[in-house]
Order: structure tokens, then sequence, then C-alpha cells
């Protein structure tokens, strides 16, 4: 009769040894996934049953009921496993480099999986568990020698340093189309494997409804995922709601996977990919999960099987033979393959011997298919025994070939300049703005930030939510009108700027210089622009009620509040309706003011955007934002450095002789960061330095010779019962003469 506490036992004994073992495996720089599988190994019969026997079968008796309560929390550790190597799994990659990827990943599978399948067909039969089912087993074993482990190979290569690298994220994506073909292939085996035979029917079934599920996955699925999402994240109160509504996303697919013939492990890989490409709080999702699985599902399943591995039977010289044949024809056929593909895909010798090395580790991949051959019967338990050995060895070698083809492998000029772009944007304050929620209302300042940040929207890809104030009930049919406009607007500026990126990708492509191929468009395809429909959603809300509407909102998770409302201001202070909506988020706040032609509907661009500098944090922000809008507007943007004195220290002799003597260095390296961040987007940025004048007086008068039609200044909030930003700021807000927007990033 199963015991709850011999099952509470086995799950401590696992989680507690495997996470000191795994600790270990990530000492030596190996992935903890080896040591989660090395601790089953030493608590199965092969070590702990050698040396201490009555413990354990006290600890993991035979009783198949007791069996089965660990084996059904393995099953769904191999669900959510397959989950969150789906959320990892990064497609802009593979379409980064998809020619070298799509031709490594083929050419690495073709090779070793036609080997492996010779193997099961020459394989003596005492070794198979059913000799009328060798074709099926000759499958498995080709699909567990030739198929990478997308996490492993992953997470190796981030750990060594390389995944910037291009060679390294070739190496990735190969991998991301191996781990799907694989689960695509294992699919089709398992059905085999349940009729016993292969039948022409069968196979059609699985692989058509294969074709379909992907099919319908990844167009209509992927918005009903998101829209599933954001709907469990915007309207439930209790704890973790997106965590629950991913597992029945999951159980879904894997459900319906199962239907159609194939395995539930397509599904649930699936159901990881588009859950990783939702939009809407990707990174708070996956540290909510990724704790779960890591701490618990991972140990049980890898410790259950090596629980499954007999290690003893090694000794014997048959098992032996083949366990070294399996080694050498997933290495030699892993690596011959991927080495041809990478010439075939356009890569160097040396980048294709990199690439050889990289995708020669197995991991938890082989480790679930050998699994799922064991317990349909695919497999015997010797084989399954040799399928872990060679996925352990493959994955223990990785680490210093790849290193080594590194070290032979220099960094060319375009490497250096694209890791030191990639490093900058990873520190930048605009890319990692989730969702942007703008509180706007029918004026034209909340027409003008409607329209500007939906560029930013279209941009980016990023999902927008639109809190409209109406002064009259929203009920009414012509606010709610109003309303649908200004959404409608959100919604048609983010298809603008979604367009100028594709622009801007297709002229790199073409190379006709309007941005640089490793730029803009490399850019994008890193979940920049977006070339799909930016979602937009519409909320209605009354003035009486902004700061607890905003509150409220803001409860939901966003990276950026936007106010276009009026009256913005009186003279040089912020109306106090400004001040509740900001001080009703915790968080960065944008601040729109209409002016000048802005006050006219429709007349917004192409942007003429000037953005002041001084070489902060806070100006480099307001940088980024002016950027991005120049990029989704096709405008331009001009960097003013100003080194100018504050107004009582401007008729003082000694502050306008300090800076007049003041080296340029600093205003130039200021200016410099700008244009080559407006570079590395396509956008044109001209750097203008000016000082010995207080910094308001240079801005007015930049904005009025320039003829700007839109200022972007980043700020910081000072002490003050009313929303303030500092004596500049508030000078430009009541003089300037083109529309501005305030950035306020820090709280």
């Amino acid at each position: 009769m199963p015991s709850e506490a011999v099952f509470l036992a086995q799950i401590v004994v696992l989680v507690a040894t495997g996470r000191l073992l795994g600790e270990l495996m990530q000492r030596i720089r190996q992935p903890a996934i080896m040591g989660q599988l090395i601790a089953g190994m030493l608590l199965g019969p092969s070590v702990l049953g050698a040396l201490l026997p009555d413990l354990q079968h006290a600890l993991f008796p035979p009783d198949p009921a007791q069996k089965a309560m660990l084996n059904a929390i393995s099953q769904l550790g191999i669900l959510l496993l397959l989950v969150m190597t789906g959320m990892e799994t990064d497609l802009a990659l593979v379409r980064n480099s998809r020619r070298a990827a799509l031709s490594v990943s083929l050419a690495g599978i073709a090779i070793p999986f036609v080997c492996g399948v010779l193997l099961g067909h020459f394989l003596p039969a005492d070794l198979l568990p059913d000799p009328h089912k060798r074709f099926v087993t000759a499958l498995f074993l080709g699909t567990a020698l030739s198929i990478s482990s997308v996490k492993i190979v992953t997470l190796l290569v981030r750990e060594l340093g390389f995944l910037r690298r291009t060679v390294g994220q070739v190496i990735v994506a190969s991998a991301i189309i191996d781990d799907t073909l694989g689960w695509i292939i294992m699919s089709v085996i398992f059905g085999l494997a349940l009729d016993g035979s292969v039948d022409t029917w069968s196979v059609a079934r699985a692989v058509l409804g294969t074709v379909a599920f992907l099919a319908l996955s990844f167009t209509f699925g992927r918005r009903i995922v998101f829209s599933l999402i954001r709907w469990a994240n915007d309207r439930f109160v209790s704890e973790l709601p997106v965590i629950a509504m991913i597992l029945v996303i999951m159980g879904a697919m894997a459900l319906a996977t199962d239907a159609i013939g194939v395995h539930a492990v397509l599904g649930a890989f699936v159901a990881g990919i588009l859950i990783g490409q939702s939009p809407i709080l990707t990174r708070h999702i996956g540290e909510q999960l990724r704790g779960l699985i890591i701490a618990l599902f991972m140990p049980v399943f890898f410790g259950t099987a090596g629980l499954s591995a007999n290690l003893p039977a090694l000794a014997t010289s048959s098992l032996l033979l083949l366990t070294g044949l399996l080694v050498l024809i997933a290495s030699v056929g892993k690596f011959a393959g991927a080495l041809l593909g990478g010439r075939l895909g356009g890569l160097s010798p040396a980048e294709s011997l990199a690439v050889g090395c990289g995708m020669n580790a197995r991991g938890s991949t082989e480790i679930i298919i050998a699994t799922f051959g064991l317990s349909m019967g695919a497999l015997t338990q010797n084989m399954f025994t040799a399928v872990v050995t060679m996925a352990i060895l493959t994955t223990l070698v990785m680490p210093p070939m790849l290193r080594a083809a590194f070290a032979r492998l220099p960094f060319t000029p375009e490497e250096h300049e694209r890791l030191e772009r990639e490093e900058v944007e990873e520190r930048g304050f605009i890319p990692n703005v989730e969702r942007l929620l703008i509180a706007a209302d029918a004026s034209p300042s909340g027409q003008l930030a409607s329209h500007l940040f939906g560029l930013l929207a279209g941009v980016r890809g990023t999902p927008a939510t639109i809190l409209h104030f109406d002064p009259q009930p929203p009920e009414q049919v012509e606010d709610a009108e109003e309303a649908q406009r200004t959404a409608s607007l959100v919604s048609e500026a983010a298809q603008t700027g979604s367009d100028a990126v594709e622009a801007a990708k297709a002229d790199a492509a073409n190379g006709n210089g309007a941005a640089d191929e490793n730029g803009a468009a490399n850019r994008k395809a890193e979940g920049g622009g977006s070339n799909h429909k930016v979602d937009v959603s519409l909320q209605l809300a009354e003035p009486s009620v902004t700061e607890s509407a905003i509150a409220a909102e803001a409860k939901k998770g966003y990276g950026l509040l936007v106010i276009g409302r009026e009256p913005v201001s009186q003279h040089t202070q912020f109306d106090p309706q400004i001040t509740r909506s900001a001080s009703a988020f915790q968080g960065p706040v944008a601040i729109v003011s209409a002016r000048g032609k802005h006050r006219e509907h429709g007349a917004y661009t192409p942007l003429n955007i000037l953005v002041p500098i001084t070489g902060t944090a806070v100006s480099r922000r307001g940088a980024e934002l002016a950027v991005a809008l120049a990029e989704g507007s096709k405008g331009r943007v001009a960097a003013l450095h100003v080194g100018g004195t504050s107004p009582e220290q401007h008729h003082q002799w000694g502050s306008r002789f300090g800076a007049a003597l003041a080296p340029d260095r600093v205003a130039n390296a200021a200016i410099r960061d700008v244009v080559e961040l407006g570079r590395s987007y396509g956008v044109d940025v001209r750097g203008i330095a000016r000082g010995r004048r207080a910094a308001q007086d240079v801005i007015r008068r930049e904005i009025d010779v320039g003829g700007f039609n839109l200022l972007v200044i980043g700020v910081s909030p000072r002490p003050d019962e009313q929303l303030f930003f500092g004596e500049v700021a508030a000078a430009l807000l009541d003089g300037a003469r083109c529309s501005i927007v305030f950035l306020s990033t820090e709280s």
C-alpha cells in the first residue's frame, strides 16, 4: 500500500541531493542538471542499492503504486520543464541567422539519425525489448543520438560567455531548431510505438495533425495566449493568477497534441514558446515559474531518471560496446553534420568547427526521450542506461571543446561593434519597458501623447493601455466615441512605428544604407519593432477619480505612465491634476504638453526633436526616448549639450570664466554617445554644444533657430508639494514654443 510518508521522503532526498550535486557541478562549470541526474544514480540500485540495499529498498520500494506517485510528479515535471525551455527559446536568434542555423540543424540531425537507425537495425535481438518492434527502437535511438538539448546548449554557451558572439548565436539558434524538430519527430515515433507497427494512416494523421497544430499555434494561438495572460493578469485579484493561467494553457495544448495522436510534450513545448513571446510581464512571469520548476520538478524528474539507470550492467562487454558505439555515433555524427551544415550555411572553417563542438551536448532532451522509450517498451533497461551514459559523457566534454574552438576564433570588428551596442541597449531604459499606460483625454496634449507613445509601442512591439478621461460619464455615446478615436490614434501610430522599423530593416537588407544591417534591423529582429498589430486596450474613467483610476490600473503591471491631459501647467507649475496623476504611479512618468503645430490634429510627423543632454543617466534616458520616437516617425534628433549656469550664477564673473576654460571633452563624449545610439537605430543625430549661458535660454534659442517641433528632456523630481523638476524644466514649461515631453525615470 502506498505511503505518503515514503513519498515525501523520496521528494526531500531527491531535491536535497540533486541540489547539492548540482551546486558541485556548477562550481566545476558544468550544468546543474548533470548533478541531479548523478544524484539519482547514486540513490538508485547502482550505488546506494549495492552498498545499503535495505535502506535503498525502504526509501524507493518496488511497489508499483508507490512508484506511480513519484512517477506522476516526474511526468508533470517533464511538461513544466518543456514549458520553461519553450519560454527561454528566442526565435529572434533563428531569424537572425536562419540560413546557417537551419543548415547546421538539418545536417546535424540527418547524419547521426541515419547512423542511429542503422545501429538499431543491426543490434542483436537479445538487446531489444521486442524484436518485432525493432524499427521503433531504431527510431528512438536515431532521435536520441541526433538531437541537441537547447536548454543545455544555451546554458553552457551563456555560462562560457559566448552567447553574444555571432557563432554562439548560430549554435543556440541551431539547438532551438533541433529541439523543435526533435519533439515533432519524437511525437510521431510515440504514435508508432503505441500502435506497435508502422501504419500509414497513423503516420499521416500524426504528421498532418502536427502541421495543423503548429500552424494554428503560431497564428491564432499566439494571440489567444497573450489575451488569456493579459486577462488573468488584469482581472484577477488573487495571488499568482498568471502562473495558474500558464498551467491551464500548458495543459490544454498538451491535451490537444495528445488528442491528435502525438505526444503531450510537443504541446507543452509550443505553449512555452508562445508564453515566452507574450509581450506582457514576461520577465515577471518567468521568474515566478522558474523558481517552482528549478527548485522542485527538475531535481525530481532527473533524479527519477537516474534511479532507472543500471550502472553495473555497463560492465558487460555487449552493453559496454553498445555504449561506446552510441557515444561515437553521437559525437562524430553530430560534429560532422554540424561542421558540414556550417560550411553549407556560409560559415568559415573556424566558425563551423566551433559550431560542431557547441552542438555536441545532449543532456535533458535525450534523457526525456530515453525515459519515454523505456516507459513505452521501446528501450530496455540496459539500453536506457547506455543512452543516459551517452548523454552525460557528450555533455561533460562539450565545454572544454567549445572553449578551445572559440580560443581560435578572434573577434571581428563588426562583432566588437555589435557587442558594444547590445551591452548599451541591455542597460537602457526604453528596451526594458514592457507595457505602457497612457492616461489621456481628448485635448491636443492627450492626442499628441497618444500619437507619440503609439509610435514607441510600434517601434518596440510594446502593449499599451489607454486610460481615457472624459469630462462626462463614460456611458455617454459621444464620449465613448472620443475615447475610441484616441485608441485608434494609438493603434495607427503603432502601425506607423512598426512600418518605419520594417522599412529600415528592408533598406538594410537591400544595402540602401538607411540603417546599418547590424543596427536597426538587428535590433528589430531581437524583439524591438513588430510587424504584427500591437495590442492596444481601452479603459474609460472620469476626471474626478484620476488618482484612484491610475493607481488601480498600475497594479496590473506597467513600465511607464504617460500623461496627456489639459490643462498641463499654469506658468512655471504643473496643474494639480497632473501632480495627482503622477503621484498615483510608482514608477517612470512621461508628461506631454502639445504646443505650436501639434495643437492641430494630425500635424505629428515627421518629428524634428531636440533633446538636451548633460552626460547624466537621466538625460541619457531622455535621449533614448527621443531616438525611439524619431525612429518611429522617420524623423531627426539634435542632441544639445548644455554646459550653462543657473540664472543666479550667470552674471557671476568667476562662473563664466570657469565655463569658458572648461574642456570640451565632457560635451563631446556625451554627444558622441547619443550619436552612436542613433546610428544603431538608423536615426540621424546631430550634435550641438553650447555654453556660457543659462541652460533654459540656450534650449529656447535652439528651438527657435532650429525649427524643432518637439523637445524631449530627461528630468528628476525634486522634493515639493507640487510636481517640480527643477528651475530649467520650470522655465521651459512656461516659455518653450514647441511641444514638450518631460521624462522622469527616478522616483
